[in-house]
């Protein structure tokens, strides 16, 4: 059974950092793409920042580029959203999500969730 469990969330103020984690258990991360979404109350989930199963392809929503970053560590199974220079507009529930597929960049709804963690960025 795959599951994912993500941490790291927090309060902190502008231009303060965040590294959230998502361990991943039950698959080999090497083989599924990889995502980070957010979803503020009353609005659609986005994506954030996206990875591709071989790691050669990213893909960042443009109001975080250039402050986040994803990687992952496939020998421990974790997903990691590094965020910097957070800003009160950052604020949301964050969530990863994976999904098999080489062609795959960011994972669909059909793939396998967590259960978010919050950030709040405070002004």
């Amino acid at each position: 059974q795959v599951q994912l469990v993500e941490s790291g969330g927090g309060l902190v103020q502008s231009g303060g950092s965040l590294r959230l984690s998502c361990a991943v258990s039950g698959i080999s991360l090497s083989s599924f793409a990889m995502g980070w979404f957010r979803q503020v109350s009353g609005k659609a989930r986005e994506a954030v920042a996206c990875m591709s199963a071989s790691g050669r392809s990213t893909d960042y929503a443009d109001s975080v580029k250039s402050r986040f970053t994803i990687s992952r560590d496939n020998a421990q199974n974790i997903i990691y959203l590094q965020m910097n220079d957070l800003k009160p507009d950052d604020t949301g529930v964050y969530y990863c999500a994976i999904e098999a597929g080489s062609w795959i960049l960011c994972p669909a709804d059909s793939g396998s969730w967590g259960q978010g963690t919050q950030v709040t960025v405070s002004s």
